[in-house]
C-alpha cells in the first residue's frame, strides 16, 4: 500500500513515470523489431555495451538482496539468461548483421544508461538495483509480448522471445514482487531515492529507442 492507497509499489513507480513508459512500450522502433523490419544492426551494436555493466548490476542484486531466496532468483537469471542464452544471441546476430561487438564510440544515451547502473550498483542499495533492473525487463516484456506472430529472421525472432513468454514473465514478476514487498517498509526518503533510479531509467529507454529509430 503506497500513499493510503492499495495500489502496489512497482505499480505506482511505472504510473508515476509517464508519459515515458508508454512512450517506450509503444514505440515505434519497438512496433518494428515485433513486425521484423527494424535495422537492428546500430540498435545491438550499442545495446551490447550494455551487457558487462547489466550482469555487474544482477551481482550486485546477488550481494545486496536481504534473503536467499532473493539471492537465488537474481543468480539463477544471470547464469541461465544473461551469461548463456542472451550473450550468446549478440554474438551470432552481430555477426549476422555485420556488426561490431565493439562499436567506435558509445552513443550519449548508452554511456549516460551505463552510468546509471554503474551508479546503483555501486551504492548498494537493493531496492534502486531492483527499479532499474524492473525497468529495464519490465518494459522490454511490455512491447515484445505484443508481437502477434514472430517475424521471420533469427535476430528479430530470438530477441522477442529473450523478452517474452513464461519464464521471462517470471523473472519480471518476481522484480515487480520484490518491489512490492520492500516499497512499504521505505520511509518518504527511500520511496523518493527508488522512484529516482526508476523514472531515469525509464526516461533512458525512451532516449535508446529514440536514438535507434534516428
Amino acid at each position: 500500500m503506497i500513499g493510503g492507497s492499495r495500489m502496489p509499489f512497482s505499480e505506482w513507480l511505472r504510473s508515476e513515470s509517464e508519459p515515458d513508459w508508454t512512450a517506450v512500450v509503444t514505440h515505434p522502433f519497438a512496433a518494428a523489431i515485433c513486425r521484423g523490419t527494424a535495422d537492428m544492426r546500430r540498435y545491438l551494436e550499442q545495446d551490447f555495451q550494455f551487457v558487462d555493466a547489466f550482469t555487474a548490476l544482477l551481482g550486485a542484486a546477488v550481494a545486496a538482496a536481504d534473503g536467499f531466496e532473493s539471492r537465488v532468483a537474481v543468480g539463477r537469471f544471470l547464469g541461465r539468461t544473461v551469461a548463456d542464452t542472451e550473450r550468446g544471441y549478440f554474438h551470432r546476430a552481430l555477426a549476422a548483421l555485420g556488426g561490431d561487438p565493439a562499436p567506435p564510440a558509445l552513443e550519449p544515451v548508452t554511456a549516460e544508461f551505463r552510468a546509471l547502473m554503474d551508479e546503483v550498483r555501486r551504492g548498494q542499495d537493493y531496492a534502486r538495483i531492483l527499479a532499474v533492473l524492473c525497468v529495464a525487463e519490465w518494459t522490454y516484456l511490455g512491447w515484445a509480448s505484443r508481437t502477434t506472430e514472430p517475424p521471420e529472421g533469427f535476430v528479430y525472432r530470438e530477441w522477442i522471445e529473450l523478452h517474452s513468454g513464461p519464464e521471462f514473465e517470471a523473472w519480471v514478476g518476481f522484480l515487480r514482487g520484490e518491489l512490492d514487498r520492500l516499497g512499504p517498509g521505505l520511509d518518504e526518503h527511500g520511496r523518493a531515492r527508488v522512484l529516482d533510479a526508476f523514472r531515469r531509467a525509464t526516461a533512458l529507454e525512451r532516449r535508446f529507442f529514440d536514438m535507434a529509430l534516428g
